[in-house]
């Protein structure tokens, strides 16, 4: 801004004392009007700076929506040197056996996959209060839905509706379509006539509506259907019976409409809806859909039969809760050194023996029981019978060449199994050694298959409290596990010669498991006196023994490739 100097200044206050009166309020008023005209000019530069960066600032949210449906599954990528199993396939049987393997893929995926497996989103600030995990009922059972609440600002109605969605194909696509027969009638209303009308006066005759109002009509009960009438395939709503201000619609169908002008009442008859499946399944699930005005909202319900826990008494002592099993195939020399060294620590634990040689020798001792086998059955076909008869809580696996030491404790090994009690199996240390191995899996899509790797040497994090001990995939042949988890998964008999990590792989997701490095076992040399010429001959897989468990794994557990590394 232009300052004036003293000397400028001293001359324009003569010149105003000089002026007629007239002429000086004259100047006075310009002063005071420019003056104004500046501070407005200023303000509203100011706002208007304000206001333009408000405007850029605020940004207009935009209505979320319910996704549909998660993409599917894309291909998974086979890593370098990977087997590529249909390769494997014999060429005049790959169609057909590629065909039988979609099929029972499909049927697999129908009987695992479940609507709770569909992405629920929750909107930004809604009125509506609902349970977001954990209402179970039983089959056909009529089961309250829990803290079921409208948190709404003070209006003249409230409305609410509650859906149970059918997750399929014809339900996703919104709430049902309705006829013209089943939409509702008009409720006529009372007419008020004109004060100046004569009395006695006919009410004007009502004209016939053209297609077009019929049309808009129906457009909008629509509309006020979508709002308050929901359909659901999989249960049906009850409520107890509403008070004089309350209106529902729809009590002991498959959707429910509430109305008051009372949020309290509305929220009274919330508090006592009922949710009850239709059909029976054991282990099953529906959506709940829940609106109100523009809030909307899905929350599962999970239709489950409870099962009868099976629990194992643990005793007082480690005979009470451990069996030791192994398998044996013409290996009795070194059977007979494993037993030995178990009396020396264990004198009366169980021990049992499946065995499946060809002239099988009597195996006699005090808690040792020897199951004869017909002939060469193989590997994993003895490990279901052993298990089959384990009536502990834990096994103890070992191979019949192994032998126990001091550091044999399979104390330690229970511990840690009741310390952590979702774990399922627990490996331990042969020779120094402990074998695991983590499984790297891609489900893929639904032609191809999965992609898997068995990545030696893999682990996670160590265990609650147990440094020593890590979270895995897979372990040595040396573990302790659950006899009803290792029972769920069981061992696959086709199995019959080298067979370890296919066990875990078909574990995989069912079985949590573990390694610790304090728990050790011995681990027998060969020598002449141990050895049988016959026994190497079926020990030794085939290259027609390694084509076959390829293609186990392409067909049994859908795969495209696998890799061990």
């Amino acid at each position: 801004m232009t300052s004036f100097t003293e000397h400028e200044q001293n001359i324009f206050v003569s010149f105003y004392l000089q002026m007629p009166e007239s002429n000086k309020r004259l100047v006075l008023v310009a002063v005071i009007c420019v003056t104004t005209l500046l501070l407005l000019l200023m303000y509203c530069k100011t706002m208007g700076s304000f206001s333009l960066a408000s405007q850029q600032m605020v940004i207009k949210p935009k209505r979320s929506t319910f996704p549909r449906q998660l993409p599917p599954s894309p291909s998974c990528e086979c890593m370098n040197h990977s087997v590529l199993l249909k390769d494997v396939l014999p060429k005049e049987q790959r169609e057909a056996i590629m065909q039988r393997r979609t099929k029972e893929f499909q049927q697999h995926k129908a009987r695992t996959s479940s609507v709770l497996s569909k992405l629920l989103y929750a909107l930004p600030n809604s009125p509506l209060q609902y349970p977001i995990q954990g209402y179970t009922v039983r089959p056909l059972t009529p089961t309250l839905i829990p803290v079921l609440e409208l948190h709404a600002g003070k209006r003249d109605s409230y409305k609410r509706a509650a859906r149970l969605a059918q997750v399929s194909p014809a339900a996703e696509g919104g709430l049902g379509t309705f006829s013209s027969g089943q939409l509702p009638s008009s409720q006529p209303r009372c007419s008020k006539h004109h004060e100046g009308s004569a009395a006695g006066a006919q009410p004007p005759k009502k004209q016939a509506k053209t297609e077009q109002q019929l049309a808009t009509e129906t457009a909008r009960l629509h509309r006020e259907l979508e709002e308050v009438f929901l359909n659901v395939s999989k249960g049906i709503l009850t409520t107890v019976t509403p008070d004089a201000q309350v209106t529902v619609n729809g009590a002991g169908t498959r959707g429910l409409s509430i109305e008051s002008s009372s949020l309290v009442l509305l929220n009274e008859l919330l508090a006592k809806v009922s949710y009850t499946s239709s059909t029976y399944h054991i282990n099953s699930g529906d959506l709940a859909f829940f609106r109100f005005e523009s809030h909307e909202a899905l929350f599962p319900i999970v239709i489950k039969q409870p099962q009868v826990p099976v629990l194992y008494d643990m005793g007082t002592d480690i005979r009470s809760q451990v069996t030791i099993i192994t398998k044996t195939f013409l290996r009795y020399p070194q059977l007979k050194v494993l037993l030995a060294s178990i009396r020396k620590f264990y004198p009366d634990i169980t021990v049992i023996i499946a065995d499946d040689s060809f002239e099988p020798e009597h195996i006699s001792g005090e808690n040792i029981q020897q199951y004869i086998m017909p002939p060469a059955q193989g590997w994993f076909a003895g490990r279901n019978l052993a298990v089959s008869q384990v009536i502990t809580k834990y096994l103890l696996w070992v191979d019949d060449d192994f032998f126990f030491t001091e550091n044999t404790k399979i104390e330690e090994f229970v511990e840690v199994m009741e310390a952590v009690p979702e774990l399922d199996v627990v490996g331990g240390s042969v020779e120094g050694n402990q074998f695991y191995f983590s499984i790297l899996y891609e489900e893929g899509d639904g032609v191809e298959g999965g992609c898997l790797i068995r990545k030696s040497g893999g682990k996670f994090h160590p265990l609650p409290d147990l440094p020593k001990c890590y979270f895995t995939h897979g372990v040595v042949n040396f573990f302790l596990a659950r006899t009803d988890a290792v029972r769920r998964v069981g061992f696959d008999p086709q199995l019959q010669r080298v067979a370890h990590s296919e066990f875990f792989m078909d574990g995989l997701g069912s079985l949590m498991v573990a390694t610790c490095q304090d728990v050790k076992i011995g681990h027998q040399r060969k020598t002449a006196e141990n050895t049988n010429p016959r026994y190497a001959k079926f020990r030794t897989p085939t290259k027609s023994d390694d084509g076959f468990k390829s293609q186990l794994h392409y067909f049994k557990n859908h795969l495209k490739c696998f890799l061990y590394s």
